[in-house]
């Protein structure tokens, strides 16, 4: 069994989803695992990982909307507001959403399916740096 981990910085513009489809695969290429997992982590608690339709961006706008409508930030109770009105609302979404994703790894390619990506789902309004752990485990 053999382990791979490598980590990259991603910057955001503010609230949405970002591709990082092809930047995990190259870690995966790189580790030289043919069979096994990939592991996908975020170390953040504003933002989280989905896998999602990657060929018709309508998709991903309808998810924005669909957490907006879900978690509003004008949520007269939440107290968690330092940061800004979308403090909280931002950390319900990660919990909703996930800091971590695992994909299968057969003939050392993520096994997506055809119309799948891994994404990075931003949940701050202002610009993030935000910090991706990739894990790879298999067999060579």
């Amino acid at each position: 069994m053999r382990s791979h981990a490598a980590a990259f910085s991603l910057q955001t513009s503010g609230k949405g989803t970002y591709e990082i489809t092809r930047r995990v695969g190259k870690v995966v290429a790189e580790s030289g695992v043919k069979t096994g997992l990939v592991t996908v982590f975020v170390r953040h608690t504003s933002a989280s990982l989905v896998i999602m339709e990657n060929a018709d961006p309508s998709a991903r706008t309808d998810l924005h909307a669909y957490f907006d409508h879900l978690v509003p930030e004008d949520t007269p109770y939440f107290i968690h507001t330092y940061e800004g009105p979308d403090d909280m609302p931002s950390h319900i979404r990660t919990i909703l959403s996930g800091p971590s994703e695992v994909v299968p790894i057969v003939n050392g390619k993520m096994s997506l399916g055809t119309w799948q990506g891994l994404f990075l789902f931003e949940h701050r309004e202002h610009p993030h740096q935000r910090q991706v752990v990739v894990m790879v485990q298999g067999d060579h």
